[in-house]
């Protein structure tokens, strides 16, 4: 490796460690509060006080949420608002998933990917803000089953595209094809953003598309938060979450078209 190249996947020494553990403390509520793995605040965190690239941002981001969800399920398995039958379905489409999207990391124009990826936010989001019929575990039916992997696939290839963990995918989807209470859904979510994480991040480093002492920073930083967050969700109304979740959604939506606005503006492709 190039000097050039390896100084591009280690923190400038002039950022202080208190400010990117700062990253983790707001990525850890995220995840604590919505099931999400907090990489929709960890990736422009990355970027902007760590001056860290792009790409290795994504790949520390997905490693970053290993520790923060593991500690966000303990918080949401303690309230019994887990479906480990729902988790494993999506687990198999998620983990086939996070190998092709490390894949295509380097060869799919994130530009497109960017674009569909916000439009999807935002047709979410409006069903968010509608009436949602919560129902309890039911009988996984066969046409269930199959759209939880297809599902699971597609968060996996968002995991190693975008260094997400999902969640922002997999919740709504959860409660509009399952109608599972929103805590049971979230709860479900980070349970599957473990494995999710652990194998984007394998494929991330293979690539040198992570920087893990930064993703430790971050990450362990982030547990005290996501177990607080963890803890205020389970007490939360379906319909306070459902509107806060939605919100969260546009917020990431608009984001993503922001950023892509500004690389237009810099002539930066990607």
């Amino acid at each position: 490796m190039s000097q050039a190249q390896s100084s591009s996947i280690q923190p400038p020494q002039s950022s202080p460690i208190v400010t990117v553990a700062l990253v983790g403390i707001a990525a850890g509520f995220l995840s604590g509060m919505f099931g999400v793995g907090g990489g929709i605040l960890i990736v422009p965190g990355l970027v902007l006080i760590a001056k860290m690239d792009q790409r290795v941002a994504h790949g520390t981001s997905l490693a970053a949420v290993l520790p923060i969800s593991a500690a966000s399920l303990m918080s949401y398995w303690s309230h019994d608002h887990v479906d480990f039958r729902v988790g494993l379905c999506l687990a198999v489409g998620a983990l086939a998933g996070a190998v092709l999207g490390t894949k295509l990391l380097n060869v799919l124009p994130h530009r497109v990917l960017a674009i569909a990826f916000a439009g999807i936010l935002l047709i979410t989001a409006i069903r968010l803000f509608l009436p949602i019929d919560s129902g309890t575990r039911g009988v996984l039916t066969v046409g269930n089953i199959v759209a939880l992997v297809a599902i699971g696939v597609a968060t996996g290839i968002l995991a190693g595209l975008l260094g997400v963990g999902g969640g922002i995918i997999m919740v709504p989807a959860m409660m509009m094809l399952l109608h599972l209470p929103a805590a049971l859904a979230k709860g479900t979510s980070v349970l599957v953003i473990i494995p999710t994480s652990l194998m984007g991040t394998y494929r991330n480093r293979m690539k040198k598309n992570v920087d893990l002492r930064a993703a430790a920073t971050v990450g362990l930083s982030g547990i005290p938060s996501a177990i607080g967050g963890g803890w205020i969700s389970a007490r939360m109304s379906d319909t306070v979450s459902n509107v806060l979740f939605a919100s969260l959604l546009v917020v990431v939506a608009m984001r993503l078209v922001l950023q892509i606005r500004s690389d237009d503006k810099a002539g930066i492709v990607h």
